[in-house]
């Protein structure tokens, strides 16, 4: 039987593309075509979210193109040439240390405004706050590179604006983490959201390419087109994005409903069940609430540390490539911007291994922290001899980048939306974008603790940041030895009753 009202309430909280699209075919969309309509579109929504948020490491050497290392590169006309003559105030002595405090700034607000915007998110459209978010961040970035033209020198102009643009920033996560879990089931959802989680690496390449590429017309282009463009993919979504399947009017295929209903009880009815359920959904979990679910709070803090490696990468990777001579010779801002996107690259690879692999094992905790203790190596590897050669430097930049990203992959993506719907919520899904804001928002500190300690470190030396993140990928490591050593008790204690009991089915681990 169809409820009018419900039927006249689905309709009208239809995005206005979806019923473009339905009224042209003469016929509701099916449930398939809506997954796919949300994967394609949440995709673009976080790498043009990204895009814009890699700019700014691609303008660094051209706002201070002084080398804190090498005095060589003080003194050389031909490097002056290449990088230019620096943007005050980032171009005087401590221009490096002003840049680290912007990353600061926007890591921080964004690192905050993620707590508030999980909270938020569970609580209105998110197809209305994701358009709000984008719109926003494409404007501050914009604001931005106009310092260019309006030929703005005043340090607290770019402050400010990076800081709002850190704050529309954290509209971006846990939304479309909470978008994506309310329409894929957890079957193979470490696979599906680690194939999805590219789009991380996907925006950070085009945003590095496209600032690059526009770099020779003056830095406030490589900040103002990524900005428009994230205006124009967040009016997209505006039109076309479904929150749920209940906003549009369809049914979960089978293969896709979540576990939590059936494990409520088997001997109890279905409508009881069901009406049970739409009972806990009217109210979102609260904050601290979220944070006692079993898992949150080490992948919380094993995250803060995975992200402060990812992020001293993402904001500094190409200062160090272009002050870094490679066999002998520095590369220009361009040249080392483009180099830098094969770390993203790595990290493409990495997220979808990361999500295969814990689907197997049915492990998330043993595959992020195996490749935490992995990247360790690979971090030392890159820096003594990275700079021996442009080949032996791309083939250590892809396998850094791939156990740098998979495991912080793994966990925003899968873990997060595993988390949002544990047994223990009871089949409450209005925790997702809290328990993802929750993780993020603790990682997301991190992310701003990373780039501002390099600020200051890289000054010193390189290698010291380099052992700064060695240290951090093992402390990351650590956080998740309990959740290890329960999987692998877990594993060993199936893998018994499998010799007494080939029948019997083994139970799915929960993290």
């Amino acid at each position: 039987m169809s409820d009018p009202e419900n039927n006249q309430d689905r309709t009208n909280t239809k995005p206005p593309g979806i019923r473009l699209l339905e009224c042209a075919k003469k016929s509701t969309l099916s449930y398939k075509t809506h997954q796919a309509i949300v994967l394609i579109i949440t995709f673009l929504a976080y790498a043009s979210y990204h895009a814009t948020r890699k700019t700014t490491s691609i303008i660094k050497s051209s706002l201070d193109p002084e080398s804190p290392e090498n005095s060589f590169l003080q003194s050389s006309k031909a490097i002056s040439w290449l990088l230019g003559s620096g943007w005050a105030p980032f171009n005087g002595e401590n221009g490096t240390a002003l840049l680290g405090d912007l990353d600061l700034a926007f890591l921080f607000v964004y690192s905050i405004g993620m707590f508030f915007s999980g909270h938020i998110g569970d609580r209105m459209n998110l197809r209305i706050f994701l358009t709000i978010g984008m719109v926003g961040t494409g404007l501050f970035t914009s604001l931005f590179g106009i310092g260019y033209w309006a030929n703005i020198h005043v340090f607290y102009y770019y402050l400010v604006v990076q800081m709002l643009a850190g704050l529309f920033q954290s509209t971006g996560w846990p939304s479309v983490v909470s978008v994506i879990g309310k329409w894929f089931g957890k079957s193979k959802r470490g696979l599906i959201m680690g194939v999805w989680n590219a789009h991380t690496s996907i925006g950070n390449i085009s945003g590095s390419l496209i600032a690059s590429y526009f770099l020779k017309y003056g830095w406030g282009w490589s900040m103002v087109v990524p900005g428009v463009m994230i205006i124009f993919v967040g009016l997209l979504l505006f039109m076309f994005l479904p929150v749920d399947p209940e906003s549009v009017g369809v049914d979960k295929d089978e293969n896709d409903k979540p576990d939590f209903p059936e494990k409520l009880g088997a001997e109890v009815t279905k409508p009881l069940l069901i009406g049970k359920i739409n009972i806990e959904k009217e109210s979102a979990v609260g904050f601290l609430e979220a944070w006692k679910i079993p898992g949150v709070a080490p992948f919380a803090f094993c995250l803060f540390f995975a992200k402060l490696v990812a992020y001293t990468f993402l904001y500094w990777l190409p200062f160090y490539i272009s002050h870094t001579a490679i066999d002998g010779e520095y590369l220009s801002d361009e040249a080392a911007g483009n180099l830098s996107t094969l770390f993203d690259v790595g990290g493409v690879v990495g997220g979808i291994l990361a999500g295969h692999i814990s689907d197997r094992l049915n492990a998330r905790a043993i595959t992020a922290a195996s490749f935490m203790y992995c990247a360790i190596p690979a971090l030392y590897f890159y820096r003594n001899y990275g700079h021996t050669s442009m080949t032996i430097n791309i083939i250590l930049m892809l396998i850094t980048g791939m156990f740098v990203n998979g495991p912080y992959a793994l966990i925003t993506t899968a873990v997060s939306a595993d988390l949002g719907t544990h047994r223990s919520l009871k089949g409450n899904s209005r925790a997702l974008a809290t328990v993802t804001a929750i993780i993020d928002g603790t990682g997301s500190i991190g992310a701003a603790v990373g780039p501002l300690l390099t600020g200051y470190i890289s000054t010193q030396s390189w290698s010291a940041v380099f052992s700064m993140l060695m240290v951090a990928a093992f402390v990351a490591g650590l956080f998740l030895t309990r959740l290890v050593v329960a999987e692998i008790a877990t594993k060993w204690q199936d893998s018994r009753r499998g010799l007494t009991s080939s029948i019997r089915r083994s139970p799915t681990v929960e993290v």
